[in-house]
């Protein structure tokens, strides 16, 4: 992928944020041979989560889009930060997990936010495999969480 997402940041006005301190007993990103695993990343900016609530309830399918994004951007702070995005070369696998509402099927709307943003930034190398998971529950009452695994050189 080389520094093509750089310019396709600064495009968008977007920077790499700072890597979102874990809040339990993890860490961001770990690597393995040529493989990067990042843990759930929740909807974190500026150390304050942006959205809360059950999508369908208390967060709209756009809010909860929004929220994907975010945490997509925090996805790729902690490969940054473990490895240097310059060295990815593609995106494998994104999960998502959405807080549901009791009848709320569109988890898969909801986690094209993460996937539409990593496509838009990285390109070819953004698109990738995928799950997006409706749950009852998330840590700290987030909307979405998502995590990635990246192929890096």
């Amino acid at each position: 992928m080389g520094t093509q997402w750089r310019e396709r940041f600064a495009e968008l006005g977007i920077e790499v944020p700072p890597v979102v301190k874990p809040v339990a007993a993890y860490v961001p990103a770990v690597r393995t041979g040529n493989l990067v695993y990042t843990s759930g990343q929740l909807p974190m900016v500026g150390g304050e989560l942006r959205y809360a609530g059950k999508v369908g309830a208390d967060v709209t399918v756009e809010e909860a889009k929004a929220a994907a994004q975010i945490c997509a951007l925090n996805c790729l702070a902690a490969v940054h930060d473990l490895v240097g995005l310059d060295a990815v070369v593609r995106i494998v696998k994104v999960v998502g997990f959405v807080a549901s509402a009791p009848g709320f099927t569109g988890q898969p709307v909801v986690v094209n936010g993460a996937s539409e943003f990593l496509g838009s930034v990285l390109g070819d190398a953004g698109v990738h495999s995928r799950s997006a998971v409706g749950v009852a529950e998330l840590p700290l009452n987030t909307p979405v969480e998502v995590e990635l695994i990246a192929e890096v050189s």
